[in-house]
């Protein structure tokens, strides 16, 4: 989960309201978790539009000084909207306590139930973690086991479904209480809802339309061409896609690392020598290295010299899109709390990123670690690729946080600061 900041759409007696949650993230020896908000108040917006505008135009709130925060910024306003996983309808558990202990019952039941303890552990809402550790049969909620077959099984759900109609409403006034909707900048609403929209009709667009009677195969051809044009424009303006390389951010217990990789065919390349990676803590120190080095993997492509050139003239930029930054802290600490507790998207770019490394290395010590067929490949598969019909991994999970943790550290002997 660290390292991260997820949007997030809560439920609640106002409506739907959206946020931005930080799952655990670590900063030297401190553990941190927040949510969007200052002090006592959780920040709370009526729409997309709204929390991206906030998110833009805000620099007094608890996020400001996440690692992630500068990146968040500066995100498209479409990835802001809050995916299914994290979109929690907190006023109507009840009601899904009250149905049948289906999979996915289970599941929604567990991931609301998971963001109103963290919310309370965060907030110190007394009626929110008394409800939690005064009711440890709550734990039974998980996906993926048989708590609730048999005779005594069924008994177990009645009694989880009245406590919560016993409780929730005194739940739901505390979150209620501690949310405030602040302000907002009317052009900078203005703004993200046109991006908004326009993403939308973007994605309408690229859904094929099956019910044209008509093709006309002149005018395919032409938009065809007008779209190559559209693309070398957009390569053209941009550097880095012109040369086929990525800046990339990387962040470990020993800091942040700034370096470059590209793929030749499948094949993975940094900026290094001989499997292992150059990282640097500035912007500076890496143009300064660019200019003044080929003694390089990245220098054998034929893009390179334009790289060396941009460099030399200090005409040069790293703008690392979200994609490509990548948090590998206190992973190891989350893996034993669980599968559905991981933050899936940057436990799949961790994975992508030690994967890369691995075979830029020629090593197949991750491929190897991550296959399904072991503890932490399957517990790894089932956090990226989530099935309420599959059976989870069961806990403990600490040989899995521990084969995680020697991957990591193998990644960080072979990642080296440059400048």
């Amino acid at each position: 989960m660290a390292g991260d900041i997820v949007p997030i759409e809560l439920g609640l007696t106002e409506g739907n309201l959206f946020t931005l949650w930080a799952p655990r993230w670590r900063e030297g020896d401190d553990e941190w978790e927040a949510f969007l908000g200052l002090e006592d108040d959780l920040y709370a917006l009526p729409g997309v539009a709204e929390l991206v505008a906030f998110v833009r135009t805000d620099d007094d709130n608890d996020l400001v000084d996440h690692p992630a925060w500068e990146t968040i910024k500066k995100v498209q306003a479409a990835e802001l909207v809050p995916d299914d996983r994290h979109s929690y309808d907190l006023i109507g558990v009840p009601e899904l306590a009250a149905e049948d202990p289906r999979p996915e019952v289970l599941g929604e039941l567990e991931d609301a139930l998971e963001i109103v303890r963290i919310i309370g552990e965060v907030c110190e809402l007394a009626p929110v973690t008394k409800f939690f550790t005064g009711n440890p049969i709550l734990g039974a909620v998980t996906v993926g086991t048989n708590n609730f077959e048999g005779r005594d099984g069924v008994d177990l759900w009645v009694r989880i479904g009245r406590l919560i109609a016993k409780h929730w409403d005194d739940v739901i006034d505390a979150l209620d209480a501690v949310i405030t909707v602040p302000k907002v900048d009317a052009d900078a609403v203005t703004i993200a809802e046109d991006e908004l929209a326009a993403a939308a009709s973007a994605e309408d667009e690229d859904e094929p339309d099956f019910d044209a009677e008509e093709v006309v195969l002149d005018d395919a051809d032409d938009d065809d061409e007008q779209d190559d044009d559209e693309e070398d424009e957009i390569d053209e303006d941009d550097f880095w896609a012109g040369v086929g390389i990525d800046p990339i951010r990387i962040y470990t217990d020993a800091g942040e690392f700034l370096t470059l990789r590209c793929y030749l065919g499948d094949d993975p390349v940094f900026l290094g020598r001989k499997g292992t990676i150059y990282g640097f803590g500035s912007q500076r120190a890496l143009t300064r290295f660019l200019a003044d080095n080929d003694d390089h993997d990245l220098a054998k492509l034929s893009t390179f010299n334009e790289v060396q050139a941009a460099a030399d003239t200090n005409e040069i930029e790293y703008d690392v899109l979200p994609e490509n930054v990548y948090a590998l802290q206190g992973i190891d600490e989350d893996i034993l709390d669980g599968p559905r507790r991981i933050d899936s998207r940057q436990l799949d770019l961790a994975v992508e990123l030690l994967t890369d490394a691995a075979d830029y290395a020629g090593i197949d010590t991750v491929n190897e670690a991550l296959a399904t067929t072991t503890p932490l490949g399957w517990f790894v598969d089932y956090a990226i690729n989530p099935d309420p019909k599959r059976l989870a991994p069961s806990g403990p999970f600490d040989n899995e946080a521990e084969v995680w943790r020697a991957l990591v550290h193998d990644f960080e002997d072979r990642l080296v600061r440059r400048g």
